[in-house]
């Protein structure tokens, strides 16, 4: 017998989800065994309430409330053809999970406050809470243990934990986030000082730091203790996240953090708009990327790496193909201090170890790792930035392609790019359109010199509202340094054109976001196309194949023939249309007759409108 809570519980998750969605996708959502799902859709069907649709292990949508939007954009977009395909890891940000609850509940304290301040407010808090969980598992290990010492900070370096000092482990900040005045040892003077709860924090954070200065030195906020912060909200906020198990259910206290840090991050890039997609890639935004590229071995880079995304969907991605995060080394740049630290805290979080290095300059006046080739390079420059030049770029050594317009970085961050790539280094970058087709201020020129040098691999077309910070339509570079070798087929001389607008499902009025099922789909076309034909097979996958509408694959000779733009939908061509069984001749004739019915109502209608004007003469 299927509970009402469990109905309840699958239909809002599919709502979220933007009233469809996989099978698969959603069942991982709810986190539900496939029995127990397979009973509430069933019972949802019987009901009326859901319907079944197509797609690879099926699918479900809402009975209503925008289903046939949801339908019209299913008929649209192209099929899939790549039977077997490699599933896109986990979700893609719409997920329903304990993290989505924790926000909302978050988000009712924060009041007055703005998005863009109380991030750090809470986004600190649930690091400070991870810190605390990961030293008290080890704390609990090293007690059980009969020569170890829980309170040797050297043991928890050796298991890779921070040391966590008395004065900053979460109990001591539970045990008095609500009283109005506490007493405490200040870290820095070692004197006896009065305070609030903000100042307890303040106090906590800067324990952690000076326990761990390696790797947290200047990372943590410390600015709780300011007045206009309310300190009530500052305990309501440590009792929410005390309250709720983070750990899961195997004491994974690092997987269940990292998710609500990352969903954390995703939520005030919504609520700050434009200036939240500084420091946040959409997430299926960048598993697209991470997909297509299958980062597994060697150096990962970003020159502009805001708050980690990547760098977290490939090592994702790793675990998931069974691998080892020892066998990818990262590393990053970014030029807001803020957004570094929000980095390097998601990181931490996580438990990456990763180079990141901030300046005031960018990556562009003082590059952090000039002398550094590396296997993968994923990046979101800033779409279309006019502020970005110096003089001193004037003969830069990465511009071997044709010194990039000052008014517009975009070409720049792609010289950036392949100047930095590797041999057999591969890269895929998000810019804007126009990227494409630009040819003011020598950016065609550029273009031309970069596909005439047989860096480019693939463009992907991105459908529009998949980020929060422009509206300004955006695609996907994917760079090669050498498409000869490196294990897959010989590429040379060709590109390949995939037209993804029109894939992805709205999650509000305002966002899309590509599903695990499009994300899969744009991938292993992507992989069918590059990778030797016995390879591609033996992954279970189809031969690649031209799909009008959706992908392409064409010579240099026919981009050439298009003036060098690399538009996917000049080539991809126009989707087959389904034939309908009605002939030519009976749909033709069908057509002749509605027109000769809307020539006899335009004479018609000419004709009263002449009377009319008559009438009115003649009363004139």
């Amino acid at each position: 017998m299927v509970d009402q809570v469990g109905k309840e519980r699958f239909l809002d998750a599919l709502t979220h989800l933007g009233g469809s969605a996989g099978n698969v996708r959603l069942r991982e959502t709810l986190q539900w065994e496939e029995e127990a799902y397979a009973a509430v859709k069933n019972a949802l069907v019987e009901s009326g309430a859901i319907l079944t649709g197509r797609g690879r292990g099926g699918s479900v949508l809402l009975a209503s409330g925008g289903t046939v939007e949801v339908q019209e954009r299913q008929a649209s977009a192209p099929k899939p053809t790549k039977a077997k395909a490699a599933k896109a890891n986990g979700n893609t940000g719409g997920d329903l999970g304990f993290e989505a609850d924790l926000f909302k509940a978050a988000d009712k304290l924060r009041g007055n406050l703005e998005p863009s301040e109380y991030k750090h407010v809470a986004l600190g808090l649930i690091f400070l809470k991870y810190i605390s969980e990961a030293f008290e598992a080890q704390h609990a290990r090293l007690e059980a243990e009969d020569y170890a010492d829980p309170e040797d900070p050297e043991e928890y370096l050796a298991a890779n934990v921070f040391w966590v000092p008395p004065e900053a482990r979460w109990a001591h900040l539970q045990a008095n986030a609500k009283r109005p005045e506490i007493t405490f040892v200040d870290v820095t003077t070692g004197r006896e000082k009065k305070g609030d709860i903000g100042g307890l924090i303040d106090n906590a954070m800067e324990a952690i730091e000076q326990a761990n200065i390696k790797v947290l030195k200047d990372v943590l906020p410390k600015n709780y203790s300011r007045p206009q912060l309310d300190k009530t909200m500052l305990g309501e906020l440590i009792d929410l996240f005390s309250n709720v198990d983070m750990r899961g259910d195997h004491g994974q206290a690092r997987d269940r953090l990292g998710r609500a840090y990352e969903y954390f991050i995703s939520q005030f890039a919504g609520a700050e708009g434009r200036r939240g997609g500084e420091f946040y890639t959409p997430r299926s935004v960048v598993q697209t990327i991470v997909e297509m590229l299958e980062p597994t071995q060697g150096r990962v880079y970003d020159p502009c790496c805001g708050s980690g995304g990547m760098f977290v969907q490939s090592e994702r991605f790793i675990e998931s193909h069974q691998g080892r995060r020892s066998d990818i080394a990262i590393y990053g740049q970014e030029r807001n201090h803020t957004t570094w630290r929000l980095c390097r805290m998601n990181l931490a979080v996580r438990g990456i170890d990763a180079d990141i290095r901030w300046n005031n300059e960018g990556s562009f006046l003082r590059d952090e790792f000039a002398q550094t080739k590396f296997d993968f390079i994923m990046a979101n420059p800033p779409f279309n930035i006019s502020d970005w030049w110096q003089p001193q770029l004037e003969s830069d050594a990465r511009w071997t392609h044709g010194t990039p317009p000052q008014g517009n970085a975009n070409f720049a961050w792609l010289q950036h790019i392949i100047h930095h790539l590797a041999p057999r280094g591969t890269a895929g970058v998000v810019l804007a359109n126009g990227s494409m087709s630009s040819q003011q201020s020598g950016e065609g020129e550029i273009r031309k010199a970069l596909i005439e040098a047989d860096h480019v691999d693939c463009m992907v077309a991105l459908p529009g509202q998949l980020f929060y910070s422009t509206q300004i339509p955006a695609c996907l570079w994917f760079l090669a340094r050498d498409k000869s070798a490196n294990g897959l087929r010989d590429r040379r001389g060709e590109i390949l054109f995939i037209d993804a607008r029109k894939l992805g499902h709205l999650v509000d009025r305002t966002r899309r976001e590509f599903s695990g099922e499009d994300i899969a789909l744009i991938a292993d076309t992507y992989h069918c196309w590059r990778g030797k034909p016995d390879a591609v097979v033996a992954a279970g996958l189809e031969p690649y194949a031209d799909e009008p509408g959706f992908c392409r694959s064409a010579t240099l000779d026919e981009v050439r023939g298009n003036g060098h733009v690399l538009t996917p939908g000049r080539y991809v061509g126009a989707a087959d249309v389904a034939d309908d069984g009605v002939s030519f001749e009976e749909r033709f004739g069908a057509l002749r007759a509605k027109l000769a019915e809307q020539f006899d109502a335009g004479l018609a209608l000419e004709k009263l409108i002449k009377a009319k004007f008559a009438g009115v003469g003649s009363n004139a």
